[in-house]
């Protein structure tokens, strides 16, 4: 490897890193996304250039399609499917790790050293697992499946077992890496038995607890891409793929915590009964009395307000009702009222769903505020805003022992004076769950479309 080479790689690295940093706040998100594709570009333009490079005419038109295929679906893609994204190209990343460590050994019918064969081992497990967990938390989250935890007849010992056979076979495929054709049996066996753990190991994650998923499966991609680069003797494949897994862990952990979960109670809790339902449960029948409105009386609520807190959710997502919660914020602070965004860690799908959607609509970043932030507002407000969240204001979180989702910390939207509850029905949220918030006697539910309903405000407002 060149000097020139080395010294594009290590500014690759820095930007990843760079990269990272900027996304650890909203401020800096978008910049700090232009940087982490900035340093992949150089990355890939170097490597493509190297002379040494063999089969150089398919891999850029294998580039140039990727890029097709890409660039339009990131551009088209829902804001409601961006979680769905990231879950595909998550399991892509696994999936294409695992393979290239598996060529490699295929290639060869051995590796350099023992260390390698370890590494293309670990890669085929994990990435494997990757790959069609990352299929699996697609499929629940587009809805293509039930959003309820599945389980497998006999799981609790085929999925340990089919484990256990993986890592057997993995170790198998080590101990005769020296040339044996039986080590390329052992190895496909390997990966032939992890992609199915892949699938065991997700279809009992319901509900709420998928995106905690994907952020795992995520940090699996990364430490594979690690290993592959230790196969391919890449350096910057090291650096990225440990950047990504450390900080893909990181996220699991920060979100598990947010949730009020512990990890194994996201991944097994299925087999205990204390996994969240997932967004098919049934609606949760009751005879308990809910107060609602029209958009003249809430306007009115809201125009003589001295404060009001916005609490989005992913029904603003689906209604694509960010723009018209900005125009009303607007017109609310127009008229003096001081309004702010409380936001939760895992609000909408996945950790930072709720500030993309309100970047599109160009709020201000110094209107957010972070639950740490909110919760002690809502003491002194007049009127918290509910617009399609549900899991995360529902106080069965802190008051009922036996909730699924008892534990986890929740915005307390209950100690707001008025609250107005925007909803299409009494449908439960996505963990399924029925939310004692809306039988509150302060709570005033606005039925409808979040758009729809949003304008309807917005021009009552005006009318005031």
């Amino acid at each position: 490897m060149s000097t020139a080479t080395q010294v594009a790689y290590l500014f690759t690295a820095l930007c990843f890193i760079l990269a990272l940093k900027g996304l650890s706040s909203p401020k800096h998100a978008r910049n700090g996304n232009l940087v982490g594709a900035l340093g992949a570009t150089v990355a890939v333009v170097v490597t493509v250039s190297q002379r040494h490079l063999g089969h150089r005419v398919p891999i850029i038109i294998a580039i140039v399609a990727g890029a097709i295929i890409a660039v339009p679906a990131a551009r088209m893609v829902k804001m409601t499917a961006i979680p769905q994204m990231v879950a595909m190209f998550n399991g892509v990343g696994g999936g294409a790790a695992m393979l290239v460590a598996l060529d490699e050994f295929l290639r060869l019918h051995r590796v350099d050293s023992t260390a390698a064969a370890i590494a293309v081992a670990f890669t085929a497990i994990v990435g494997s697992v990757s790959f069609t967990g990352s299929l699996i938390t697609f499929g629940k989250l587009q809805e293509l499946m039930t959003g309820r935890p599945i389980l497998v007849p006999g799981a609790r010992v085929i999925t340990p077992l089919v484990g256990l056979s993986a890592v057997g076979c993995g170790i198998a495929a080590v101990a005769t890496a020296d040339g044996k054709t039986g080590s390329v049996t052992f190895l496909v066996i390997c990966t032939v038995l992890a992609l199915g753990l892949g699938v065991l190991f997700v279809l009992p994650v319901g509900g709420a607890d998928v995106p905690v998923v994907i952020s795992l499966l995520n940090a699996f991609t990364g430490l594979t891409v690690a290993a592959s680069g230790y196969v391919l003797d890449n350096t910057l494949l090291i650096v990225a793929g440990t950047l990504v897994g450390a900080s893909g862990t990181m996220l699991t952990l920060l979100m598990a915590r947010a949730m009020g979960r512990s990890i194994t109670g996201v991944l097994f809790g299925a087999f205990s009964g204390s996994s969240t339902a997932g967004s098919t449960a049934e609606v949760v029948s009751s005879d308990r009395a809910v107060k609602s409105a029209g958009a003249d009386d809430i306007a009115i609520l809201l125009a003589y307000a001295r404060k009001v807190a916005i609490v989005p959710g992913y029904g603003l997502a689906v209604a694509q009702a960010q723009h018209t919660i900005r125009e009303l914020v607007d017109l609310l602070e127009s008229r003096g009222v001081e309004v702010f965004y409380a936001i939760h860690p895992v609000a909408g799908r996945m950790p930072g769903h709720m500030n993309v959607l309100l970047a599109e609509a160009n709020v201000p970043y110094e209107q957010l505020k972070e639950m740490d932030d909110a919760n002690p507002e809502f003491s002194s407000t007049d009127v918290a805003v509910v617009v399609g969240a549900n899991d995360v204001v529902n106080p069965a979180a802190r008051d009922s022992a036996g909730s699924p989702i008892y534990g986890m910390p929740i915005l307390n939207v209950d100690e707001a004076t008025n609250v107005v509850f925007m909803k299409r029905s009494m449908r439960p949220g996505f963990a399924g769950i029925d939310n004692a918030l809306l039988y509150h006697p302060k709570t005033t539910l606005f039925f409808g479309d979040a758009k729809d309903s949003l304008s309807k405000l917005v021009a009552a407002v005006k009318a005031i």
